[in-house]
């Protein structure tokens, strides 16, 4: 087995080469005077391993281009971050349903597609080549053991992702909880955990994705109010746009980190161990 990566998934593709003992193939990213792409890849293997985040679109076609490069191989496709996946209906007509328009161009030319915390399982179903997922809950969860907090509360910014803050929680036996905003008026809104009082609580927020963090700003200025000792947030998705790092750290979030499955400066925890364990498994079976 060899592994390519496309030009924003270097760094994790390295880790993934190193957990799982195989080459890094070399590559060259280039890009033509009239804006086209151009990647070439060094030696390539008859089993290759492609990783790709697809986290803008230039990275969509380099991962097109990427699964065609290594035509010849058994080719399986780890998504760490899959672009447009948040458009999974269709919301008015007239719209595509996104999600299902790049999962089905992805599935062409490879045999297994493997993604990272997913925003909705149900996207899978898009692929036309067996999908799976993969959670890198456990590697959130040694962090925030790394942290060193007293107790820390575990909290979910809201229901759809009680399971991920769920599985981060297993890891040291810390509470676990998330947020539900309640009406007072026309106007006022109030965000707190649903049963856990965060009076005197390191609280750590978990979510799949940060992007704007608006939501998460408020939540946190809300939960200093509440009496919160410290608020932490982690995810695994950093988008991280619009300013959302210095909006967080301006709310009073003491730290915002992400996993490298997109890669940045927040980027403290890393997917690859969870995915060489994955490729690990499916070569056994």
């Amino acid at each position: 087995m060899r592994i390519i990566s496309t030009e924003r998934s270097q760094v994790l593709a390295a880790r993934v080469a190193e957990k799982l003992g195989v080459p890094l193939v070399e590559a060259i990213f280039r890009r033509f005077p009239d804006g086209e792409l151009y990647l070439k890849f060094g030696e390539l293997d008859d089993e290759t391993l492609i990783i790709s985040s697809i986290v803008d679109n230039d990275m969509f076609v380099q991962t097109l281009l990427a699964i065609d490069a290594a035509d010849r191989s058994a080719k399986t496709l780890v998504i760490p971050y899959l672009g447009y996946s948040r458009q999974d209906k269709r919301f008015s007509p007239g719209e595509p349903i996104s999600a299902r328009a790049v999962a089905r161009a992805l599935s062409t030319g490879v045999e297994r597609v493997y993604v990272i915390n997913i925003h909705d399982r149900s996207v899978l179903e898009q692929f036309s080549v067996p999908a799976g997922e993969i959670s890198i809950a456990p590697a959130i969860g040694s962090y925030v053991g790394d942290l060193r907090l007293d107790n820390p509360l575990i909290l979910a910014p809201d229901e759809g992702a009680v399971d991920l803050a769920s599985e981060v929680a297993v890891v040291g036996g810390w509470d676990c909880d998330h947020l539900v905003k309640t009406r007072l008026s026309g106007e006022d809104v109030r965000i707190a955990p649903k049963t856990v009082d965060v009076a005197g609580r390191d609280v750590v927020i978990v979510d799949d994705i940060i992007s704007t963090g608006g939501t998460l700003a408020t939540a946190a200025r809300m939960l200093r109010d509440q009496g919160a000792v410290s608020i932490h947030a982690a995810c695994v998705h950093g988008v991280l746009t619009s300013g959302a790092y210095t909006r967080l750290l301006a709310a009073g979030v003491s730290s915002v980190v992400s996993s490298d499955t997109c890669e940045s400066a927040s980027s403290l925890i890393s997917a690859a161990n969870a995915i060489a364990t994955a490729i690990r498994e499916d070569a056994h079976h």
